[in-house]
């Protein structure tokens, strides 16, 4: 053995780094969060519940370009549309298999007209895979509830799209 192996031996020197480093540990401040009640701080590029969005005067964003659909790999998206009076589209059906949905952001992506997002809810648990189907009432209200978030989301990532 060679002399300084012995002389750390003796003296306990690993043992006391490593107890220098817990105790100096101890006193520094707390890197945990008391999850549920203290939530963490989410991006603004954070893939979360789906949602459709409304225009502030109330009409529906989505044009039915079935863009979103089509570049789905999973194929969770289902997109039945119909013709206004006017001659437009209008999306008659909205559907998303949040089962199937691998939260790619491609949906997001491709829309042309910001329609479809992917919100800042992670929490959805469910206690059915029925209540996983989203239709397009739900997606609507999903884009009520949280259209102030959203908005800014999308505000904050505009230099990125």
């Amino acid at each position: 053995m060679k002399i300084s192996r012995i002389f750390k031996t003796i003296f306990l020197l690993d043992f006391l780094g490593g107890l220098n480093i817990a105790i100096k540990e101890i006193f520094k401040s707390k890197k945990t969060i008391n999850y549920p009640f203290e939530k963490g701080k989410i991006s603004p590029r954070f893939r979360g519940e789906h949602a459709l969005r409304r225009y502030p005067n109330g009409e529906e964003r989505c044009i039915a370009c079935k863009l979103c659909e089509a570049v789905c790999p999973a194929q969770a998206i289902t997109i039945e549309s119909s013709e206004r009076a006017d001659g437009s589209r209008k999306t008659t059906r909205y559907d998303i298999d949040m089962m199937k949905c691998i939260y790619c952001g491609l949906c997001e992506e491709s829309c042309p007209v910001d329609a479809i997002v992917q919100g800042p809810n992670f929490e959805f648990s469910t206690e059915t895979r029925e209540e996983l189907y989203y239709n397009k009432e739900k997606l609507l209200d999903n884009g009520d509830r949280w259209e102030n978030v959203l908005a800014a989301n999308i505000k904050a990532d505009n230099s990125h799209r």
